[in-house]
C-alpha cells in the first residue's frame, strides 16, 4: 500500500501573547489547538523587541491602533513574552483560524479561543490572547521571521548555506 501526501499540507505561525500567557492559558490554548489534528513541528519562548514587533505587524503600519498594537505584542500591558508554535498539517491555515474565531473578541464565537478568552479594553485594544496567520503567504513570511530553520523539527521551507559572523550570548 502506497501513502499518498495530500497537496494540502501547510504550516501556520501561531502565537499566544502576552494576555495568553499572563492569565496562564498556555495549557487550554494548547489543547483546544489539539483538537485540529495538526502537528507542532516548532515551539519557543520570545521577548518581543520592537524591531520584531513592527516587522510582524508591517501590513498594520497605517491603522490608528498600530502603536498600541505593537506595545501590547511587545508585553507593555503584561509580560514581555509570548510563545511562538509552528503548527503543520492539511488545512492547517483554515483549521487554526477557525479554532482561534474572529480577531475581535465581541464577534468571536464563544466557543473559539478569541471567543472564549479575548476582550476589549476599555482604551478599545483588542486582547484577543492568540494570533493564527491568516494566508499561505503570511505564513510563510511569518515563520521566517519568527523562526531559523533550526529551530524546527524540519525543514518546511527552501534553505541556503550562508556564512554568519555575529556576537551572541553564549554559557560560560
Amino acid at each position: 500500500m502506497t501513502e499518498t501526501i495530500s497537496d494540502n499540507i501547510e504550516q501556520t505561525l501561531v502565537l499566544i501573547k502576552p494576555d495568553g500567557l499572563v492569565k496562564s492559558l498556555t495549557g487550554n490554548i494548547i489543547d483546544k489547538l489539539s483538537e485540529s489534528e495538526l502537528v507542532i513541528v516548532g515551539a519557543k519562548m520570545v521577548s518581543v523587541d520592537k524591531d520584531l514587533a513592527e516587522t510582524h505587524y508591517k501590513d498594520l503600519k497605517d491603522q490608528k491602533f498600530f502603536e498600541e498594537l505593537i506595545q501590547y505584542i511587545m508585553g507593555a500591558y503584561h509580560t514581555r513574552r509570548v510563545l511562538a508554535l509552528v503548527y503543520e498539517g492539511e488545512n492547517a491555515i483554515q483549521r487554526v483560524r477557525h479554532i482561534t474565531g474572529d480577531t475581535n473578541p465581541e464577534k468571536a464565537s464563544p466557543t473559539s479561543l478569541r471567543g472564549k478568552y479575548g476582550r476589549i479594553t476599555t482604551s478599545g485594544v483588542f486582547e484577543n490572547v492568540v494570533h493564527a496567520s491568516s494566508s499561505f503567504e503570511d505564513a510563510k513570511r511569518e515563520i521566517q521571521l519568527w523562526f531559523k530553520p533550526g529551530e524546527l523539527t524540519k525543514v518546511i521551507f527552501d534553505t541556503k548555506e550562508e556564512e554568519v559572523t555575529k556576537k551572541e550570548a553564549v554559557w560560560k
